[in-house]
């Protein structure tokens, strides 16, 4: 079956204008990294360097989860939210039941994946606008997290090595000079994971095809419905990563956390030059908008740059970002 086994991205054209977009993308990068470094010496310092990268592994993620779900043609508002429901959900596990840290992290990794094949049924079988269903889901996580919490933050003092998930580095343990945290080893594992399943696998096919033409596809005899559930599952899994994540950093499950950070996801993954339309993106392209992210957000409060027009900066990016997206998907 030819969507079955056909690659993703076969058109010329689209294929040149992403990668373009991603090296325009990188370009920026490059260009805030140099202006930073300009207007403050000590910007790429090795306590600075590491601070940005420790900040990108959780929004990284969470880009991770959003481009899978974005390039179906759909979108989940519930990422951050269902970030914060898995960080509770180890908690639970691993503070009120005191099981051991892998039943914990995988009870996170798990209940991430149940609520993401909820959305994905939401979307798939009652044919509730993405939209609305994450939208309703984010309000639901975020109710349930601070119910199963108690309203209160979850502390991970008596659970020896979570902290470590996050914070430890391993790679420090080999090259002390290089002291780089886990999560950013973590993030970079998460995404060559989600850019195999993208490019060798039938799984990443469909992802692509659902996006580019679903009514095409369920024509050709395939059953659209599954594999937009199994995408959604997956992000959520992916999304139970991050809640592992922020968890370690804070050594905390902090219920009232969580909405907003869906914004920041959604921003690296359209600023990588992923599609809001669908059928199109690239992991490598959300790892340079996750950049994108907290270099501009760690320079501009290195200048003291006050926060209310650090949100006008980050949005006219935004704003930038899908115009350019708009200009490319009519050039193609």
């Amino acid at each position: 079956m030819s969507v079955a086994t056909s690659k993703p991205g076969l058109l010329p054209g689209a294929r040149l204008s992403g990668a373009r977009h991603r090296l325009l993308a990188f370009s920026s990068l490059i260009a805030l990294i140099v202006i930073f470094s300009l207007a403050a010496p000590d910007f790429l310092s090795t306590s600075n360097v590491i601070a940005i990268l420790q900040s990108t592994s959780v929004n990284g993620v969470l880009a991770i989860a959003a481009t899978l779900v974005i390039i179906t043609g759909g979108i989940d508002l519930s990422v951050g939210t269902l970030m914060t429901f898995c960080a509770v959900i180890a908690g639970v596990v691993l503070t009120y039941w005191g099981l051991p840290l892998a039943v914990g992290v995988l009870g996170a990794i798990a209940a991430g994946a149940l609520v993401g094949l909820t959305s994905g049924t939401c979307v798939a079988k009652l044919k509730i606008p993405p939209f609305i269903a994450t939208l309703g889901m984010m309000l639901a996580l975020k109710g349930l997290a601070l119910v199963i919490s108690g309203t209160r933050p979850i502390y991970f003092n008596d659970t020896p090595g979570f902290t470590e998930i996050a914070q430890g580095s391993l790679i420090g343990m080999v090259l002390p000079d290089l002291p780089i945290p886990n999560g950013v080893l973590i993030l970079f594992l998460v995404a060559l994971a989600a850019s195999f399943i993208l490019q060798r696998t039938i799984l990443g096919r469909f992802t692509f095809a659902l996006g580019s033409n679903e009514e095409a596809v369920r024509l050709s005899g395939v059953n659209t419905d599954r594999w937009k559930m199994a995408v959604y599952a997956l992000a959520g899994g992916i999304c139970g990563i991050a809640g592992l994540l922020i968890a370690s950093r804070l050594n905390s499950a902090q219920p009232a956390l969580g909405q907003g950070y869906e914004l920041d996801a959604i921003a690296a993954v359209v600023i990588g030059g992923t599609s809001l339309s669908g059928g199109r993106g690239t992991i490598i392209g959300t790892l340079i908008g996750a950049l994108i992210m907290s270099v501009l957000a760690f320079g501009l409060r290195l200048l003291s740059v006050p926060q209310e027009w650090q949100f006008v900066v980050t949005g006219s990016i935004i704003i930038l970002a899908v115009y350019i997206d708009i200009l490319r998907r009519g050039r193609t």
